[in-house]
């Protein structure tokens, strides 16, 4: 067999070394960018793949990330779908390759895992995204508080500097429990000086969602995060002291903030006007995507009706000219995103693939804790939006599973400790 030719001084360490810190680079740029995002990661496949094979092939974490179900439950998906182009006969080739073009880089996560698993420097990449998302925030809030600045974000929208209130909302919602949670852990260890900064950095991010801007997904998403931490702390009594937190904090915030009145009233008077009259508000089309979505998968419900198919089935059901004449290319659940194109089988593997990574990340520590946080926002979120194909949200949930199951494979790999 002819050996691989080895490139004059190529250095196996020192390419790794490279991709750790292009790592960094996406998780910097994850809440910031969407072309930066993308451009690291490609500069990461391209630093990161000669050190599989150079100067010698070196497959063997490689093989144990696809034969975990972290790692090949992603790859299964994205087979699926290249399997469902071929059964989309009423689709264009342009619009299933437009269905499966979201998928490949789901294939990422064994990748990142293996390469984390034997890398010493995760941890800054999680690091990174912490630090960009606190810029984030500190430029939402300076946005919030100086009307007077020329420049007011992305779209003028106030509190929203880059991308939009989605994955801005994302990105803050993950750091506010990530920060819960080590606050947890500092109390157990009464160091109380960490827990109040810890809180106080936390109830920052949470006041931004819930004064300046919010989505609609945040405002359910909070709360069940919160159980969720109360949940993996404390079990039952962790659950109930959660529920007690929430009606405090909860009560405390819809007193004094009429934004977030305001937020709510709207949401109902969209769901009367839709009720009444088809009103093509924000509210009554999220409530026809869903109801349409059910009927596709019913229509064809243990495959689905192809990669790509979903524009072609809305445009199929559109009619009148209220929210019923809508025809979108998703429909705001990632559920039915995959259930739709590839049936009850797709589903129950999205379903599996998020199992799998929970339970990835039910021990202790700062990885595992973040990657919880990250796979219990990211399904939650994904009830109301198509957050593993949105960019930012997607790519989030890559690395972020990627780079924590890396850290906490390590850790389980590592020898224990003395005593």
């Amino acid at each position: 067999m002819a050996s691989i030719p080895i490139p004059p001084g190529f250095d196996r360490a020192r390419w790794q070394t490279a991709a750790d810190w292009l790592a960094v680079g996406v998780a910097v740029f994850v809440p910031w960018s969407t072309s930066l995002t993308e451009i690291f990661v490609v500069l990461w496949l391209v630093a990161f793949l000669p050190t599989l094979f150079l100067p010698a092939p070196d497959l063997a974490d490689v093989r144990r990330a696809f034969k975990s179900a972290a790692g090949y439950l992603p790859v299964l998906l994205c087979v699926l779908a290249a399997a469902g182009m071929l059964w989309a006969v009423d689709v264009s080739w342009a619009e299933r390759l437009g269905g499966f073009e979201k998928f490949p880089r789901l294939v990422i996560i064994p990748l990142l895992l293996a390469h984390f698993q034997r890398s010493q420097r995760g941890v800054w990449v999680l690091y990174g995204f912490f630090a960009a998302t606190f810029l984030l925030l500190i430029a939402s809030w300076g946005l919030a508080e100086l009307p007077g600045l020329s420049w007011r974000g992305a779209r003028g929208q106030i509190g929203v500097p880059v991308n939009d209130y989605f994955r801005q909302d994302s990105c803050f919602l993950v750091c506010t429990f990530v920060l819960l949670g080590l606050a947890v852990a500092e109390a157990r260890a009464k160091r109380w000086g960490r827990v109040l900064m810890l809180v106080a950095a936390a109830a920052f991010f949470l006041a931004d969602i819930f004064l300046v801007v919010t989505s609609r997904t945040a405002l359910i998403v909070a709360p069940v995060l919160l159980l969720a931490l109360g949940w993996r702390e404390f079990r039952w009594k962790g659950v109930l002291g959660a529920v007690l937190l929430g009606v405090i904090v909860g009560g405390a915030v819809w007193l004094s903030s009429p934004y977030l009145r305001d937020r709510l009233a709207t949401s109902v008077r969209e769901w009367q006007a839709y009720r009444a009259s088809d009103a093509p508000n924000s509210t009554g089309l999220r409530a026809e995507f869903l109801r349409k979505s059910l009927a596709f998968v019913e229509a064809a419900p243990l495959i689905g009706h192809g990669t790509g198919s979903i524009p072609h089935e809305f445009r199929q059901a559109a009619t009148g000219e209220g929210a019923s004449a809508a025809a979108p290319a998703n429909p705001h659940n990632q559920i039915f995103a995959i259930a739709i194109q590839l049936g009850l089988v797709g589903a129950a593997v999205l379903v599996a693939m998020w199992i799998a990574h929970i339970m990835l990340f039910t021990g202790g520590g700062f990885a595992a804790l973040a990657g919880f946080t990250v796979v219990a926002e990211n399904f939650l979120s994904s009830l109301f939006n198509s957050h593993l194909f949105d960019t930012g949200e997607g790519w989030l949930y890559i690395f972020g599973i990627g780079v924590a199951g890396g850290l906490v494979l390590r850790a389980r790999a590592a020898p224990p400790r003395p005593a």
